[in-house]
């Protein structure tokens, strides 16, 4: 069993809120932001947790001059909306499940993959279902093939 990657669950959780906050999809989030933003996080999330979140989701908005979206998964959600921190925990599973080298590429291909747009449907069961219930439909159907030839690379 691969140990819990706990400064990769505050980045994904702080992707989440990221991207609430400025009403993003997860992909275009990530691919605002970019490789060097994202491994900074990352490789600082021991350093980063110590501050309030949502503190910390503020000060990367602003410095990366994030714009304001307008995908609105929360307020069409018709049932509980969970929380960054549990979408977070989706995340952080799939990406150390799914990972085969170097982190930061994988955590942009899950993000910009079909899977994240199924994660991020509060209205969907996707993301109660069990770690290899995703996993599974990601190799199957979202994988990294997929992925790039769906947005034509």
């Amino acid at each position: 069993m691969i140990p819990f990657d706990y400064d990769l669950f505050f980045t994904c959780s702080l992707l989440e809120l990221m991207a609430r906050k400025t009403l993003q999809k997860r992909g275009a989030l990530v691919t605002l932001l970019g490789k060097k933003i994202v491994a900074h996080i990352y490789s600082h999330a021991d350093v980063l947790h110590c501050e309030p979140i949502e503190k910390t989701a503020e000060t990367f908005i602003e410095m990366c001059n994030v714009p304001q979206g307008d995908f609105d998964n929360i307020s069409s959600c018709k049932f509980t909306v969970p929380t960054y921190w549990d979408i977070g925990k989706v995340y952080t599973r799939l990406i150390q499940d799914v990972n085969d080298g170097d982190l930061i590429d994988t955590l942009f291909t899950v993000y910009t993959s079909i899977t994240s747009d199924l994660i991020c449907n509060f209205n969907s069961a996707f993301y109660y279902q069990s770690r290899d219930a995703i996993k599974f439909y990601y190799y199957e159907f979202a994988g990294p093939k997929q992925t790039s030839t769906a947005s034509g690379r």
